[in-house]
């Protein structure tokens, strides 16, 4: 099984989640977060003042997957969020050791 951890533009997490959603992913956890990469944050005004925003908005999706389906998955993040321009996010594919559903106990492949 595989952990996989992506950053994406909040805007495009409907349509990720649809994509994912049409390849048989079947749950995934997602966190509104704040943070600068290549990025590093642009400057706003607001009522006639100028400040800079140091962290910029993103959405982080959790999910894990069998290890035959992590390349799939990651290709569709890739595909599905990128609008070509910096801050599009990053992906991070990691091993699980062991998963357990809490309500039945299932445990691994079975538990996702």
């Amino acid at each position: 099984m595989k952990l996989i951890i992506a950053t994406i533009k909040p805007f495009k997490l409907e349509e990720v989640r649809e994509a994912l959603t049409g390849i048989g992913v079947r749950g995934m956890m997602v966190t509104e977060i704040k943070g600068f990469g290549s990025q590093s944050g642009h400057t706003e005004i607001y009522r006639g003042a100028e400040y800079a925003v140091n962290f910029v908005p993103k959405v982080k999706l959790e999910l894990v997957v069998p290890a035959t389906m992590a390349d799939q998955v990651v290709e569709t993040i890739t595909k599905t969020a990128q609008t070509g321009k910096i801050g599009d996010g990053k992906i991070f594919v990691l091993d699980v050791q062991q998963a357990v559903r809490v309500r039945t106990g299932e445990t691994d492949a079975d538990a996702i």
